[in-house]
Order: C-alpha cells, then structure tokens, then sequence
C-alpha cells in the first residue's frame, strides 16, 4: 500500500510541475504522507525533475529539514 502512495505521489507532482506553488503544497502534502526512506527517494527523483525545470528548486527547502 505504501508503495502505491508514493507512486500516486510522484504521478502529482508530474502533472502539477506547471506550477511552482502549487508543486510546493504537494511537496509538504507528500512529506506528511510518506514513510522516511520515500521521502528520500522522492528527494531524488525532485532533484531530477528540478533539472528540466529549475523554477522548482525552491520547494527543495521542504525537503532538507
């Protein structure tokens, strides 16, 4: 189950990427959501998106506290 949450996760967060603000909500969203070694997968796969899209970088700051 809590495998599948971080896929739905990561499936959100692909389709709101327009937005930053929006992105950053359902960063804070997933952070409350997932268990501690997701959250660092999902800082890895952000890192990866921020990539392609640098205005996403701010929302990196919910995930190094």
């Amino acid at each position: 189950m809590a495998r599948a949450m971080f896929e739905y996760t990561k499936t959100i967060l692909d389709k709101v990427s327009f937005d930053p603000s929006l992105f950053c909500r359902e960063v804070k969203k997933a952070i409350d959501r997932l268990l501690p070694h997701e959250i660092e997968e999902l800082r890895l796969w952000i890192l990866a998106l921020t990539k392609q899209n640098p205005e996403l970088n701010q929302c990196l700051i919910y995930l190094n506290t």
